[in-house]
């Protein structure tokens, strides 16, 4: 059983989360392509987020395990507001560029902190056990709140996209005021400022653990990858609805049909972990993604909104899956520091495939680009296989011959 303060702190993070990721923004893309921005641009607003997310994760989760959860919550909302203020203000892509660089902080601080706050409220009450059920509820908070705030941009599509920006200024409000009831875990409030680790302390041992744990190092690999994948697609298939003409009606129902999916996905998440192996899901994952990408190469629209859908799905699944993986292999007064590490190495992949790819679909257009992409994905799969079978014939004939 949880206690009533560990309770009280669950609700409080859910109800952050959901004011934290209500996607109301969502449809950037969309606005700022009204705004007069390429797709090149556009591609360089995103790279100038994830190269600050990059700079930025492993120094927002030091500065979390050092000075707690709870005002590095409130200081992410704060980015947030002044990210909204500037979209709602800016006619230039330098003023355009700074908002990505406060949107980027705003993800960064709150990015793993929410969910190590969570582990920690369990831990301090030896309930780690519920774990995975809290993440299940906190990613089926997030994709509620991200696609019921898309879903009302999609009825304020295209003339009142503006109006999105003051909602999400108002929800990072709330968000603030549901936070500041969050209670620290009574380890970090009876540490003196003497007794706390330093900052340098909680970066070698975040260090020390990922050169020692090369399947922490691993998975965070697939985790970028796949993850970068699934985002480009989600954001320029923007793109596709603008040059397809889809009505707020067609998009709307697009966001319900994908908010349902991926309920069912993040429910789906701990009874697939209790009948699959670890290795088992990420090969599902992989070919489940690579599949659904080849599948672009048809050009269909349908199809198109098919593959949408699925990836969508693929990446609802991913988000409670690794939040477990990594928080089994992560120590206490680490969680945050590490798993911004995770963030920080997505961050690196979107730096470099997001304006790729947007530079491509305007050369040789949506479809051919991400089909391409799934088929650069089956053979690095299909090498990285062949790879490991040939590992394993020498270690096959020493215990032969033994």
């Amino acid at each position: 059983m949880l206690s009533p303060l560990t309770r009280r702190n669950l609700t409080l993070s859910y109800g952050y989360a959901a004011c934290a990721f209500f996607g109301i923004n969502t449809l950037w893309v969309i606005f700022l392509q009204q705004q007069g921005l390429s797709l090149v641009e556009i591609g360089l607003c995103e790279s100038v987020f994830h190269l600050t997310s990059f700079l930025s994760e492993v120094p927002s989760g030091v500065i979390a395990d050092r000075f707690g959860y709870r005002p590095v919550l409130i200081i992410s909302r704060l980015m947030a507001i002044g990210h909204a203020l500037i979209m709602l203000t800016a006619h230039s892509l330098g003023w355009l560029l700074l908002a990505f660089i406060l949107q980027a902080w705003a993800y960064n601080l709150q990015s793993g902190t929410i969910e190590a706050a969570q582990y920690d409220s369990l831990v301090n009450t030896q309930a780690t056990q519920h774990y995975p059920r809290v993440t299940t509820i906190l990613n089926t908070t997030i994709e509620v709140a991200d696609t019921l705030g898309v879903v009302l941009a999609g009825w304020l599509m295209p003339q009142h996209l503006s109006v999105t920006y003051w909602v999400y200024l108002a929800a990072a409000l709330i968000a603030i005021l549901a936070i500041s009831g969050l209670h620290v875990p009574q380890r970090q409030l009876t540490k003196t400022h003497s007794t706390q680790p330093s900052l340098r302390t909680i970066l070698r041992a975040a260090a020390h653990l990922l050169v020692t744990q090369r399947r922490l190092r691993l998975l965070m690999i697939f985790d970028a990858l796949f993850s970068a994948l699934g985002t480009t697609y989600y954001y320029y298939f923007q793109t596709v609805m603008t040059a397809q003409h889809f009505s707020g009606r067609l998009i709307t129902t697009i966001l319900i049909a994908s908010m349902a999916l991926n309920i069912v996905a993040i429910q789906l998440t701990p009874w697939l972990q209790r009948h699959q192996t670890q290795h088992q899901l990420l090969y599902g994952l992989c070919l489940s993604m690579i599949m659904a990408l080849l599948s672009a190469f048809s050009h269909a629209i349908g199809l198109l909104v098919l593959i949408y859908l699925v990836i969508n799905s693929l990446m609802a699944l991913i988000e409670p899956l690794f939040s477990n993986y990594y928080n089994q292999l992560i120590p206490n007064g680490q969680r945050a520091t590490l798993l911004s590490v995770a963030s920080m190495v997505f961050s690196l992949a979107m730096i470099s495939a997001f304006p790729l790819i947007g530079w491509l679909i305007q050369r040789v257009g949506f479809a051919v680009t991400f089909g391409s992409c799934g088929l650069l994905t089956l053979i690095a799969l299909l090498s990285l296989y062949g790879y490991a079978r040939r590992r394993a014939r020498p270690a096959l004939k020493t215990i032969t011959n033994h």
